[in-house]
Formats: structure tokens, sequence, C-alpha cells
């Protein structure tokens, strides 16, 4: 039984990292009105979430975003945060200033719509590779060692498997 669900979680594993989706471009403003891309972030990890100020797990888990992006923002890894809900954008403002969130912050229109594909629930978090494909989504709160860990993983799924010459066999 234990030999099949972990069979099982490897398969998901296998499928969540191996077909990955080239992300469709997008313009968002930030909290200063600046135009910002996708496209910008190329050539890093990024990790784009979607959340709202009146949603608890997206709260909550703002401070371990907040970690993983010190810890990698000047090696590896990018964070942007997508405020999905109509609030006055100075309310925003403020909000962002009293959490300490220093990664930037876009602004969702106001139908909701995002060209990343639907939302099912917030938070949610999609990680992008540095070539511009999205490699994982992500519902619920995350902490900082579950981005690491989902970017391990990710990393891994990136390099190009290698010929053993002793068997033929393909290894990562």
């Amino acid at each position: 039984m234990m030999r099949s669900i972990s069979r099982l979680i490897g398969a998901v594993w296998w499928l969540l990292f191996s077909v990955s989706v080239q992300a469709v471009d997008f313009t968002l403003p930030d909290l200063q009105g600046k135009d910002r891309t996708l496209a910008e972030f190329r050539g890093q990890w990024l990790l784009v979430n979607f959340w709202a100020t009146w949603c608890p797990p997206c709260i909550e888990e703002m401070p371990e975003l907040e970690r993983f992006y010190l810890d990698h923002k000047d090696r590896d890894a990018r964070v942007i945060g997508i405020n999905m809900e109509d609030i006055p954008l100075q309310r925003l403002k403020e909000f962002v200033e009293e959490a300490f969130i220093s990664y930037p912050i876009l602004l969702a229109p106001a139908d909701g719509y995002t060209p990343l594909g639907p939302i099912p629930a917030l938070p949610t978090s999609i990680l992008i590779s540095p070539q511009g494909d999205v490699v994982a989504r992500h519902v619920g709160g995350m902490t900082a060692v579950m981005i690491e860990r989902l970017l391990k993983q990710a990393e891994q799924s990136q390099k190009p498997a290698l010929a053993d010459s002793e068997n033929g066999r393909r290894v990562h």
C-alpha cells in the first residue's frame, strides 16, 4: 500500500515538472503606477503569488514569501505578488507597508482575469522557470521551506538528462 502511494506521489511530481507551458507575457501596473511585464523577470526563477488583503492564508504566508524573496532576489529567484481585489490604491499601499513587503506588488484588473490561467482560490502561487515556462502551481499558503523544496525539484527537472555509459539508461 505504501509503495503504491509512493509511486502515485512520484507520478504526480513527474507530471507536474515534466509538462511545462510557456507563460503568457502580461503587463500590469505596480503600486506606483509603473507598468511591469512578466518578461522583465526572465532569466531567474519567478514565484507569482495571487493574493488579497481579506484572505487570512494570504496574510499568513507573506512573511514567508518575503523571507524567500530576500534570500534569493540577488541570486536566482524573485517573487511578485498580484493583488486580486478592488481596493483603493492608498489603502493597499498602506497594507503593503504595514506588512513589510518589499517584493513587487502588481494590480490585477478589476475583472480578476489572469493571463496565467484560472486562479481557483487565494492564495495561489505559480512557479515560472528562468526560460519562462510555468512549471508548478500551488493553491494554499506556502512557507519559505516549501518554496525552497519546490524550487529544488523544479531545478532538478530542468537539468538535461545524461546518458549512463555503462547500461545506456538516462539519468538526471
